[in-house]
């Protein structure tokens, strides 16, 4: 990455997205990003790490679901990557206000700061060539133009929209103008794109010059850039957080970056690549991503096959036997199962929103929840009771707070706690346990630099999350 000296890259991670298609594994509140889904880190962290420092780029800038903001953290610190900004989005809106934002906030620093757009959902397993696309579009994107990769196809895929490449770009090789955007095509028409050879699937990957990007939002989505500069003159900082005035976020008009500037602008290029990109929007596309059997079949666990082909099969906590199936997706987690032909994967978002329609925990929560100062996992809920076993991070603590409608009892698993149970502070160890009354304060915290686990009993009348009032907390969540 050297040879770019155009202009230092600033990278602009995109997380806000949900994941849908890839329920179970993915929820709402722990979306696919954040899960290790291939090459044993996960997405996010693994975006973050082919847009490092090492590679000559500028730290990285995130835009993030608010809900969101402890994993990005967690999962940054945990890679060693420091992101000194990490926007947060209060509402979804998709691309298009969150490329306006990144690019109104660079612009303070220098108009012509290079940005380049990535989701933190995709896997790229050709590091070096996805650089050399890169400094290509560094080039080209430092002349004005509006840079989108394309994605020379192997297959005629109809999930993806497709690129029409047009001329060349003067003096530079490997660049063209855009001479159409496509949707999503049938099989018939994809398989037309594919033996053309002028066509490449539309990656969402994108790079514009700040000064460029906004003067095409002032052209052709002045409503986005408008409301978008409202949000930010009401930022609040904290920490490395950055929040966008929720009300007006809420009033900028949702729309993606191909609908509202790249299929408008006359300064469309595109840069055809090959460095084994997959957008993981689906289980098919997530079973491609991996190596499979001779009977075309990926495992991922503990999983057998007997009689079957070009399954897909994930086991979370148990063995799944797989037994005379053919082209199916099986997924199972320790709170659903799901079971598709692999020809309907697309559609397991109607699922999702059939679980959202009946207030079920499983669209939103896995049964591992993931909080800033750890973890905790159900393991059992019954009439008045639940159990939980709860991970407290080295040198981390939990509010100070208290239950009106249930008590709990602690049992030290390993590691020391430091405990608060009404005005007594005690240390204590492994297989000694506490009782914490209905209405006590109380606090948690790991003084000792190795993980605390506990298991939790909680008994009463109600036993929700909400039923928790925060006196003091380290990490902003006191309701006012």
């Amino acid at each position: 990455m050297k040879d770019i000296a155009v202009n230092t890259i600033k990278p602009v991670v995109l997380s806000g997205g949900s994941g849908s298609r890839l329920w179970p594994l993915s929820r709402a509140k722990y979306p696919k990003q954040f899960l290790p889904l291939y090459g044993g880190k996960s997405l996010f962290v693994q975006t973050l790490e082919r847009v490092s420092t090492r590679y000559g780029f500028a730290d990285p800038m995130v835009i993030a679901n608010e809900e969101h903001r402890f994993i990005v953290n967690e999962q940054a610190k945990e890679a060693g990557i420091d992101v000194p900004r990490v926007i947060l989005e209060p509402v979804g809106r998709n691309t298009a206000p969150a490329v306006a934002i990144a690019a109104l906030l660079a612009y303070e620093s220098d108009p012509k700061t290079l940005l380049l757009f990535l989701p933190s959902d995709h896997v790229i397993t050709d590091t070096p060539g996805f650089h050399k696309s890169i400094e290509c579009a560094a080039h080209v994107a430092d002349q004005g133009y509006l840079c989108c990769f394309g994605m020379q196809p192997t297959r005629p895929e109809t999930g993806y929209g497709y690129i029409a490449s047009g001329a060349k770009v003067e003096g530079r090789e490997g660049a063209f103008l855009v001479r159409d955007f496509k949707e999503k095509p049938n099989a018939e028409t994809a398989e037309h794109y594919v033996q053309d050879g002028g066509y490449s699937w539309n990656s969402g990957l994108f790079m514009f010059r700040a000064d460029m990007v906004i003067a095409e939002f002032e052209i052709h989505a002045p409503e986005i850039l408008t409301a978008c500069r409202t949000a930010l003159a009401h930022m609040t900082k904290d920490m490395n957080f950055e929040r966008l005035d929720k009300t007006g976020f809420q009033a900028v008009p949702a729309d993606s970056i191909d609908y509202a500037l790249m299929e408008k602008t006359k300064k469309a290029a595109v840069i055809p690549s090959q460095f084994g990109w997959s957008d993981v929007g689906s289980y098919a596309t997530l079973a491609s991503a991996h190596q499979a059997d001779a009977a075309h079949n990926v495992g991922i666990g503990d999983v057998m096959f007997e009689d079957s082909e070009g399954c897909y099969v994930h086991a979370d906590h148990k063995l799944v036997a797989a037994l005379g199936l053919k082209d199916m997706v099986v997924v199972s987690t320790d709170d659903a199962v799901l079971v598709a032909p692999k020809s309907r994967d697309q559609d397991v978002k109607k699922i999702v929103e059939q679980i959202k329609s009946e207030n079920r925990p499983e669209a939103e929560l896995h049964s591992t929840v993931y909080r800033p100062w750890g973890n905790y996992s159900t393991l059992v809920i019954g009439d008045r009771y639940q159990v939980k076993e709860i991970v407290v991070y080295p040198g981390k603590r939990l509010s100070l707070q208290y239950h009106h409608k249930r008590a709990e009892h602690w049992v030290i698993v390993s590691g020391e706690a430091v405990v608060t149970c009404g005005d007594d502070v005690k240390t204590m160890g492994v297989d000694q346990s506490i009782y914490i009354p209905m209405k006590a304060k109380h606090r948690l915290e790991n003084k000792t630099d190795q993980n605390l686990r506990l298991i939790e009993v909680q008994t009463g009348s109600y036993l929700g999350e909400d039923d928790i009032v925060r006196l003091d907390d380290d990490f902003g969540r006191i309701k006012p």
